[in-house]
């Protein structure tokens, strides 16, 4: 990667080595010594702030409490359900010593908690009376990303929320799976600016374990598709090999109904794909650190003073509206320097003050998604400022909502399927439901099943892969 201050690439030309610039030179991440690891530095964990802070305040509301479980997880306890254990087997790194002891059980780095939460679960849980339980983690997972990794998309650690719940009956749990998918859908569209498609995944496709997995996809640029977050319905499939089961209001013990779901830092991930440029990062308002930079503009010491004044002026304004504000004081760095590095972080809006701004009582506006300058009264900064911010944030919406229609199409015959993927698109098509076809389509094409929408049309005509009455349309794609 080009050590210059800059994005050398554009997006459009070499997707993976802008989007690696970008993380990098922006300050999000840097590469940890261990292959497969990041650093996440602070511009880019407050992103990650924000974004938990969010959710968890959602959780909150609807009766959900935090835990915490530990990293370790022995291997006797992960084999207690062996088919959905086996599903990460390949990717588990092993405690096998403790100093230059060898440890009698192997211990699990924790690539995701059923088996450890539901352990617990089982002691806690006895009566009715200690139902609906719903525990939020927020916690790291580890899971061996060696070959083929990317900063927040597949690193061997990543940070995320899992959360486990435990209900009464089964129309309680499959109520929270929906809640959950809401609380997502609702973050990644109205804070990261985002649309989504959601539904199910496929048989296939669904987490190890689960009854079945709602997901939520959105397309990339560049045509790839990426799971932005999964809520599970786990039935009864935990509960039994776990003993998770209580005593109900007639005093007959049933095994409980449970669900899991989770969100990662991919989402950052996805936030960099969808609205950065050949400039860098381009942040919506609401999960910007800085949402408005001021930077004053000054040759002599007799207009700095007039201009910090003013610019702090401003920044206390903004500031008693909750708004993140932050004015760029470096005297070693020209105004030119600091607009292009404010510009790569993607601040959603730069304020200039210059002696000229003073004598005509307004300011420069310049908005980071396109650009564009305007000039705003001194007298009317909170309004103007609050609304153009709002303006960006619906603008980069609307914009994306383009993107992911855009990446979309109806195709109906393989061979113009088989095309269509090369082309970076997402292909809503029809399917039997026939996990052959699935593979085929794997092996010929490398896409996969991503969603198969709740409102997807259940018509008969056929299957693009083998030509036999569809059951339903699928969302196909290849993936992050």
């Amino acid at each position: 990667m080009s050590k210059e201050i800059g994005i050398t690439v554009k997006k459009n030309e070499d997707f993976s080595e802008w989007y690696t610039q970008v993380v990098i030179k922006a300050h999000l991440t840097d590469y940890a010594p261990v292959k497969g690891l990041i650093v996440l530095r602070p511009y880019g964990y407050s992103i990650w702030e924000f974004l938990k802070s969010s959710i968890d305040q959602k959780l909150k509301k609807t009766g959900h409490e935090n835990g915490f479980l530990p990293v370790l997880i022995p291997e006797s306890l992960l084999s207690k359900e062996t088919t959905h254990f086996a599903g990460f087997t390949p990717e588990v790194f092993w405690v096998t010593h403790s100093g230059d002891t060898e440890i009698g059980d192997r211990l699990a780095l924790r690539p995701t908690s059923e088996t450890l939460a539901y352990s617990m679960y089982s002691k806690w849980i006895k009566s009715w009376r200690d139902l609906p339980l719903k525990i939020n983690f927020w916690n790291s997972a580890l899971r061996a990303e060696i070959k083929s990794t990317k900063p927040f998309l597949r690193t061997s650690e990543f940070l995320w929320q899992e959360g486990h719940t435990v209900h009464a009956t089964q129309e309680e749990a499959e109520e929270e799976v929906m809640t959950i998918l809401d609380i997502y859908r609702k973050t990644v569209e109205e804070e990261l600016a985002i649309p989504v498609i959601i539904g199910k995944k496929s048989e296939k496709e669904k987490f190890v374990g689960a009854v079945y997995t709602t997901t939520m996809e959105s397309i990339m640029p560049d045509g790839k598709a990426l799971q932005m977050g999964t809520s599970h319905f786990l039935g009864q499939n935990f509960s039994i090999p776990f003993d998770v089961k209580f005593l109900d209001k007639q005093n007959v013990e049933t095994f409980a109904w449970q669900t899991s779901w989770g969100v990662s830092w991919r989402l950052i991930g996805a936030l960099i794909m969808v609205h950065g440029d050949d400039k860098g990062l381009v942040l919506p308002p609401r999960v910007a650190p800085i949402q408005a930079v001021i930077v004053p503009i000054y040759s002599s010491q007799s207009d700095k003073e007039a201009v910090l004044k003013k610019a702090n002026e401003i920044k206390e304004i903004l500031t008693k509206r909750d708004f993140r504000i932050h004015v760029d004081l470096r005297d070693e760095f020209t105004p030119g320097y600091k607009f292009n590095d404010w510009e790569m972080k993607g601040v959603p809006l730069r304020i200039e003050i210059g002696p000229k701004d003073l004598t005509k009582n307004k300011m420069v506006l310049v908005r980071r998604d396109t650009l564009k300058k305007s000039d705003l009264s001194f007298d009317s900064a909170e309004d103007g400022i609050i609304k153009i911010l709002n303006e960006i944030q619906e603008d980069l919406f609307e914009k994306a909502r383009k993107l992911l229609s855009e990446r979309v199409k109806n195709i109906t015959e393989l061979s113009q399927f088989k095309k269509e993927i090369e082309n970076g698109m997402c292909l809503n098509s029809p399917w039997c439901g026939d996990q052959k076809c699935e593979e085929i389509v794997k092996e010929e094409t490398g896409a996969d099943i991503r969603v198969i929408p709740f409102d997807a049309e259940r018509s008969n005509m056929s299957c693009v892969v083998c030509g036999k009455p569809s059951k339903t349309n699928a969302m196909f794609a290849r993936g992050y």
